[in-house]
């Protein structure tokens, strides 16, 4: 069984932890001025974005992001998977995005296509290794 790095337990292959690292509540004045320069629905900051941030998990192995893209792409084959979802915040919640159009963002499924399409790109050794693996040795 693939474990969670942090827990211990059964690995849960979340989406947020795609999106995750882009909260920046009670680091708005240093992670937060970070980010603040990039504009999600600009098409050239969202690939910087994606690549420097959304697919820099270190803390993963190569077959927690397989599991992961596996998991994005079969919510991107769901036409009703709510992804704008994924970016709302609840007032009470202790989190917040750097700006205020990750609030809202014009397209949160194409957000995600393109973590996916990137994954692709980015972590192609990792993938093909685990997809290589028996997964029932994990």
């Amino acid at each position: 069984m693939l474990r969670d790095p942090f827990l211990g337990k059964e690995f849960e292959p979340d989406l947020m932890w795609f999106i995750g690292v882009l909260d920046v509540y009670d680091q708005e004045e240093t992670y937060g001025a970070e980010l603040v320069v990039y504009h999600p629905n600009d098409r050239n900051d969202r690939v910087e974005l994606i690549k420097k941030y959304c697919l820099n998990l270190g803390y993963l192995t190569y077959r927690h992001k397989l599991v992961l893209v596996e998991s994005l792409a079969d919510k991107l084959n769901d036409e009703s998977y709510d992804f704008q979802g994924l970016f709302e915040i609840d007032e009470d919640e202790a989190a917040s995005w750097p700006r205020g159009e990750w609030y809202e963002l014009e397209e949160p499924r194409g957000f995600l296509q393109h973590v996916y399409t990137l994954a692709q790109e980015v972590w192609e050794d990792d993938l093909l290794r685990a997809s290589q693996e028996d997964r029932a040795t994990w």
